[in-house]
């Protein structure tokens, strides 16, 4: 008989499993992992997924996207899913790093596989006032990712997220950094417009946020920066203050993460432009960035 697995990679086994089950990820297919073991005299195995972030997988061991068992009625299409072959040019997952967490080789075809996931969307009551769903947009390969609260009238109307007053406030809050907007990448906790602009309600921001986890664990930034306290509650889970929250570094899904305040509530009090200005220099300096030049005055 072959002896037991090695104790190191039985964890880094388990921790890819979590993580797939994490996103509703149910159905598994055996794939060779690199090495052999000389002493064990055998090949080790590991189960990974057919398709990466791939709904069909999920459908294909009867869970819906979010994890739960669908009913029997559902059956027909289950068989369907199962047949469906695996496509060669899928996003797979590379090897797990430090933090257990997969990275992705393509990354831009595993964030439409999570759009088209998102469908027409009507899992939430957010559904019924939107013109366009705001998935997010940017760099894939981004080292900073900025997360905002919810779209408003103009991200509504574009389907992109902050290209209203807010988003030019954004741009230049990023052209101040030294970058540009298409050097980032952009997204918020909920992608569809709350009615008046509201504050997205929790149960809302509970159905969206895993389409945003999702999101983050494709683009794999160094820094995540949480736009105003919605954004930051959301991804800490932490009912604290902005003055509590700012000024610290947080872990977060193999990211660091730093809060500051939302471009909207600047345009409303300017006076805090110059803490914000503090919380982004914060990243620069993680980052070891440097601010543009001042132009010399003539």
């Amino acid at each position: 008989m072959p002896k037991p697995l090695d104790p190191e990679i039985k964890k880094q086994l388990a921790a890819r499993v979590n993580y797939y089950r994490e996103m509703g990820i149910y159905d598994f297919y055996r794939r060779p992992v690199q090495s052999r073991s000389e002493e064990e005299g055998m090949e080790i195995v590991a189960h990974v997924p057919a398709e990466v972030l791939q709904p069909a997988t999920a459908v294909a061991a009867g869970m819906s996207a979010a994890g739960k068992r669908m009913p029997a009625a559902e059956d027909s299409s289950r068989q369907v899913a199962q047949k469906k072959p695996v496509v060669a040019d899928q996003p797979m997952a590379g090897d797990l790093p430090a933090d257990g967490l997969p990275t992705i080789k393509d990354k831009p075809a595993a964030l439409t596989l999570i759009r088209e996931d998102i469908g027409d969307c009507t899992r939430c009551r957010l559904h019924s006032g939107r013109t366009k769903l705001v998935f997010g947009v940017g760099n894939v390969n981004a080292d900073i990712m900025f997360v905002g609260e919810g779209p408003g009238a103009d991200e509504d109307q574009q389907g992109e997220p902050f290209v209203g007053r807010a988003g030019q406030l954004l741009n230049n809050m990023i052209s101040a950094m030294g970058i540009k907007r298409e050097d980032v990448y952009i997204a918020n906790v909920v992608k569809c417009r709350p009615p008046g602009n509201r504050t997205p309600e929790k149960d809302e921001c509970d159905t969206c946020s895993p389409f945003l986890m999702r999101q983050i664990d494709v683009i794999r930034p160094k820094v995540i920066v949480a736009l105003g306290a919605v954004a930051a509650k959301n991804l800490l889970a932490i009912n604290d203050s902005m003055a509590n929250l700012r000024g610290q570094w947080y872990d977060f899904r193999g990211s660091k993460l730093a809060v500051t305040y939302h471009p909207a509530y600047l345009l409303r009090d300017p006076r805090q432009k110059k803490e914000a200005w503090k919380d982004l220099q914060m990243v620069m300096k993680f980052l070891g960035m440097q601010p543009p030049a001042k132009p010399a005055a003539e």
